[in-house]
């Protein structure tokens, strides 16, 4: 027998493809979203798995919806950053708010700042917008201890869940989203449109469709009249994409509906949606949509590090009550403009 001394002995070099280094399966066997992809082997970076993986990244994306990274190292907002750079290109500002966020760094943003008491219920990110983010990226920062999920739900198996006549009336009707700026709620047209120049202001809405009403004060109202479903420009799947369920009145929490219902006109609400007509959405038929999405939700507990990519066309999302610190960021990327509106 050869002996060989510590020396001579070469150390053999074990490669393995970029697939490889992963392992995929359903988080849950009865559900299609979200597909779990974890690191075969300790240290593997994320970012630049992601990069060199983008296409086996989006056609996973494309099936299911959502894909959840669970595993890698990812400790802060540069290493998310990345991520979303590799795998979707520059990140998007978010822009014409619907709620408060924290700028962490670059355009990585806090999740919502709304209270924590509250749920928030699914929808699609800025589906109001003639433009909005065809990816939405979130990362489990600092997990809360009780509740604080982001529920997600397929849009494909909504628009399928929903009565035939809801779609047809929807989609003949569309949906329109009314909003009022300066009466003391949410946010300031300032602050969601980004400047103090009414002319901007303005010029923005005339470029994306959106009606001006400026009222005595300095108060601004703007009506949006949007297709409640759009077709997914890579499959070519019909999604239920609007807000129409979620900025409705009838689905805020019961005191706080109530409180603004004193005091203000269905039409001068914060938010409001209707028909396109403007005619009432009947409350039977909200209801029906906000079962739809209940009966379509998946949810998870966050985990440390955790990394959640949607396609936003595909997959609505929410957030789940919490109790204590919860650190929760977003980024968003590829911007996508409505082919009709």
């Amino acid at each position: 027998m050869r002996n060989l001394s510590a020396g001579s002995v070469k150390r053999q070099v074990v490669r393995m493809s970029p697939k490889e280094l992963v392992k995929t399966e359903p988080l849950y066997a009865e559900n299609t979203l979200p597909l779990l992809v974890q690191p075969s082997i300790k240290g593997i970076s994320l970012a630049e798995w992601g990069g060199s993986n983008s296409d086996w990244v989006e056609t996973h994306l494309l099936k299911h919806g959502a894909i959840l990274f669970r595993g890698f190292d990812v400790a802060e907002a540069p290493e998310f950053e990345q991520f979303i750079k590799n795998v979707s290109g520059e990140l998007l500002e978010y822009r014409e708010r619907s709620s408060p966020r924290s700028q962490v760094s670059g355009f990585i943003y806090t999740s919502t700042d709304y209270p924590a008491s509250h749920d928030i219920f699914l929808h699609n990110e800025n589906s109001y917008q003639k433009t909005y983010p065809m990816k939405i990226f979130f990362f489990g920062h600092t997990p809360s201890a009780h509740g604080g999920e982001t529920p997600i739900a397929d849009c494909r198996k909504i628009f399928q869940r929903l009565e035939p006549a809801v779609r047809n009336r929807f989609i003949e009707k569309k949906w329109m989203y009314v909003r009022n700026f300066g009466d003391g709620f949410g946010l300031t047209w300032q602050t969601v449109f980004c400047t103090t120049d009414k002319a901007v202001v303005e010029e923005h809405c005339r470029r994306n469709d959106i009606i001006t009403e400026w009222k005595k004060g300095d108060r601004l109202r703007t009506r949006s009249i949007l297709s409640p479903v759009e077709r997914h420009p890579q499959t070519g799947e019909l999604c239920w994409f609007n807000h129409a369920a979620f900025f409705h009145i009838s689905t805020l929490p019961e005191l706080i509906r109530e409180a603004l219902l004193e005091d203000f006109a269905a039409e001068d609400l914060p938010t409001n949606t209707f028909y396109g007509d403007n005619s009432p959405i009947e409350p039977e038929v909200l209801e029906h949509l906000r079962d739809a999405y209940r009966q379509e939700t998946v949810s998870f507990p966050w985990q440390q590090g955790d990394v959640l990519m949607l396609d936003n066309m595909l997959a609505a999302h929410g957030r789940a009550a919490y109790r204590g610190t919860r650190k929760i960021l977003v980024g968003m990327a590829q911007p996508v403009t409505r082919a009709h509106v």
